[in-house]
């Protein structure tokens, strides 16, 4: 049985930074695509950064600049660093990670950006 496991969300105010981490434990194969996703309230789930296999990434117009993903494959972890933290960016965050054939998720995460 696989498990997901999301840390490091909280109370930030404006302008500040937050990291974080998704893990992977159990019989999982070799991972693919790791993406974060968010959910804003009344809002529907938003992609907001993926990192490819070769850690190629790609980002939400939204968070571009301010947010970097980056992946521990050793590890089976991904990470998502947050700087310059909107009001906006406050949201339920998701961690998805997929293999040949399975797609896992996170139980999510709460960030919120407030002063």
């Amino acid at each position: 049985q696989v498990q997901v496991v999301e840390s490091g969300g909280g109370l930030v105010q404006p302008g500040g930074s937050l990291r974080l981490s998704c893990a992977a434990s159990g019989s999982i194969s070799s991972i693919n695509f790791m993406n974060w996703y968010r959910q804003a309230p009344g809002k529907g789930r938003e992609l907001v950064a993926t990192i490819t296999p070769t850690s190629n990434t790609n980002y939400a117009d939204s968070v571009k600049g301010r947010f970097t993903i980056s992946r521990d494959n050793a590890k089976n972890t991904v990470y998502l660093q947050m700087n310059s933290l909107k009001s906006e960016d406050t949201a339920v965050y998701y961690c998805n990670l997929r293999t040949t054939g399975y797609n896992y998720w996170g139980q999510g995460i709460q960030v919120t950006v407030s002063s």
